[in-house]
């Protein structure tokens, strides 16, 4: 199979992070429940994450990189925690259902109002003012992700956190299709929400929240859920220190693990984009230049994709005309090549991009692909 799915799940993963699950499983117990090997070994796998990670998005607090299960656990830790009742809400048009649906939530049952920004596709520009404008009214939270997970846009998440920063507006940035690809300083103000089996191989069921610290505009979050942490067992509250205050319940330290390996893996081949880019190249690169290329020379064929692709990163949907994209892909499986089609959990992009009602479809390679893996897809599409 030529997997060209990885914006879902990244696979193949590297050995290192089989090798580290397994080991784990083997080694490791409940990190905090016990003084034994077992019991430390967990404890150690935990700090050694939180200092890659630490690491990697260049943060001084390494026990300011919380676990989650995924990245929707995370962004829904944090925008639960952020947005006010009856507050105001600002998000971008390209959003994924892991923000869109906590604050639909919010707005039925706290009033909270959201506003969701008409922001072009491939017009940084336009977004900023745009953001620009919003913020000069009473906003309690701007959320944004950093790479749309269906167009690979990078958004200027840098310079809309310096409107957010100048007026004292908190940012939450979904990070799902960005860490581990591009550049993120978990010090430097906004809220990071991260999964860990895309960009940073790691295993499914693994996420990181990074909180920055409070002279960096961090506040103090709340947790979903109440539990054990291992520490403070006597108080009936949760701890009010970080990490213990937002990880309730036995960490899966197994697939941690893996996601240590993970990022370690990102670490040693150097940050680059899933697209294969070498230094100083756009970060969408060497492969995705590739097929856009090879697509775009196809009759019938739409490709959406930034003109110079130093916008874009890791990301291509395309549509193919008169056909159904989820036609598309089936017919593509059926040759031993994976894709995604459809709305990819994000029909606010679709819309902003004006795609819907049926969608693209999405090419995501990986680490592992090859340029002989495009040269495939772009011929069983144009055998289409």
């Amino acid at each position: 199979m030529i997997y060209l799915d990885n914006a879902a799940t990244t696979l193949p993963k590297p050995k290192s992070v089989k090798k580290a699950v397994g080991a784990a499983l083997r080694e490791s117990g409940g990190a905090g429940r016990g003084g034994h090997a077992a019991a430390v070994r967990a404890a150690e796998i935990l700090f050694e994450t939180r200092e890659t990670a630490a690491g990697l998005f260049r943060m001084r607090d390494p026990e300011r990189v919380i676990f989650t299960c995924n990245c929707t656990h995370a962004l829904n830790i944090a925008i639960k925690s952020l947005a006010p009742r009856g507050g105001r809400v600002v998000t971008s048009g390209f959003e994924h259902n892991a923000v869109v649906r906590p604050l639909f939530r919010l707005s039925r049952e706290n009033g909270v109002k959201v506003d969701v920004l008409p922001t072009p596709l491939f017009e940084p520009e336009t977004a900023v003012e745009l953001f620009d404008m919003a913020l000069r009214g009473d906003v309690s939270l701007v959320v944004c992700t950093h790479v749309s997970n269906v167009f690979g846009y990078i958004l200027p998440i840098e310079r809309i956190w310096e409107l957010c920063r100048r007026r004292g507006v908190p940012m939450i940035v979904d990070a799902a299709q960005s860490a581990g690809c591009l550049p993120i300083r978990g010090d430097a103000g906004p809220y990071y929400c991260m999964p860990g089996h895309k960009g940073l191989y790691g295993p499914q069921g693994t996420g990181l929240l990074l909180c920055p610290p409070p002279a960096g505009g961090g506040g103090v979050l709340r947790g979903l859920i109440e539990g054990g942490t291992g520490v403070a067992s006597a108080d009936p509250a949760m701890p009010n220190f970080y990490p213990e205050r937002l990880e309730a319940g036995t960490p899966n330290a197994h697939s941690i693990a893996g996601l240590n390996a993970g990022m370690r893996f990102v670490v040693e081949r150097g940050l680059a984009s899933p697209a294969g880019r070498p230094e100083g190249a756009p970060p969408s690169g060497g492969l995705i230049a590739r097929l856009e290329r090879s697509l775009s020379a196809i009759w019938g064929v739409t490709t959406y994709a930034a003109k110079d692709l130093y916008g874009q990163s890791g990301v291509m949907s395309f549509t193919v005309e008169g056909r159904d994209p989820e036609n598309v892909a089936a017919r593509l499986a059926a040759r031993g090549i994976a894709v995604r089609a459809g709305l990819h959990c994000a029909p606010h992009a679709h819309r902003t991009a004006g795609t819907l009602p049926g969608g693209t479809v999405r090419v995501s390679p990986g680490a592992f692909n090859t340029p002989g893996d495009v040269g495939k897809l772009a011929a069983a599409v144009r055998r289409l």
